[in-house]
């Protein structure tokens, strides 16, 4: 693997799909069956890295030139499950979204319209030999949407307080795809039936078509990701959103109008706290 640099690189969070090695086909299974044998595997902060690095040249290039052949790796319940990165599909798909969330001055500084023209011309020539393709890693920029804490449970939270050393704290959570469809099936039925249709309604829509993509015994997982680095260990402590989106729903469920407000005010506060950081100096 080749060396990277040791500077942490904020603030994304993922959501990510991990697929037993059973749902792939072959030669593909046999590459990650010998991947995830390795001692050694890099972390998410080494795919951040790098992706960043290939904006630095002049011009930048903001979609690597090859897919990666890298993957995150879990063993549960003695099952090998793989996430692979995609890092080329999915720097494509972001290039889509950066116009609606940079002013185009900006946006033309950073990547000029001829490099953008040029990847969504390889994107669109790509698309036409792999119609099926989809990434298996959801990436969010100073938040974490909401309707991804539908997916999990408090139980499921899973969080490390990091060491003296300078090992970064860890907050994620870990559920089986059946669970996080059940979920899904769920708060949509309470939403739909309480609320008009909107952002959160949609936004759950579509993780749900997305998750409906992958093999059944897949594990989902949902991890804060470089963002432990905007929150104090107090607010990581202390932060139980997953709690607080069910409390929620199931307070609309009931017809709790107040309980609703109060669950989707906490929420309200704690994420607005981090996202303002993103503009502090």
């Amino acid at each position: 693997m080749p060396k990277v640099s040791s500077v942490t690189v904020p603030y994304a969070s993922y959501l990510r799909v991990y697929e037993p090695l059973a749902a792939f086909p072959e030669p593909e299974r046999s590459h990650w069956e010998r991947y995830a044998q390795r001692r050694e595997r890099p972390s998410y902060q080494d795919e951040l890295r790098r992706s960043l690095a290939d904006l630095l040249p002049t011009p930048p290039v903001p979609v690597p030139v090859h897919e990666s052949d890298d993957a995150f790796v879990i063993e549960t319940e003695g099952v090998v499950c793989v996430c692979p990165w995609r890092t080329r599909l999915r720097g494509w798909q972001a290039l889509d979204e950066l116009p609606g969330r940079l002013p185009t001055p900006v946006l033309d500084a950073v990547l000029p319209p001829v490099v953008r023209r040029q990847s969504a011309a390889d994107y669109e020539r790509w698309l036409a030999r792999n119609p099926d393709a989809r990434p298996w890693i959801r990436t969010s920029t100073w938040q974490i949407p909401l309707n991804w804490f539908v997916l999990v449970s408090d139980e499921e939270r899973e969080y490390g307080k990091g060491a003296a050393d300078g090992e970064a704290p860890v907050l994620r959570y870990r559920t089986p795809m059946v669970q996080a469809r059940r979920r899904v099936a769920r708060g949509l039925r309470t939403l739909r039936d309480t609320m008009d249709e909107g952002p959160l309604i949609d936004g759950l829509v579509d993780v749900g078509r997305w998750l409906e993509e992958f093999h059944p015994r897949s594990f989902v997982e949902l991890d804060y990701g470089g963002l432990v680095h905007a929150l104090s260990a107090e607010d990581l402590d202390g932060d139980h959103s997953a709690a607080d989106v069910a409390e929620g729903i199931e307070a609309l469920r009931r017809g709790d109008g107040d309980g609703a407000e109060a669950a989707y005010a906490r929420l309200m506060e704690r994420w607005r706290a981090v996202r303002d950081r993103q503009f502090a100096n």
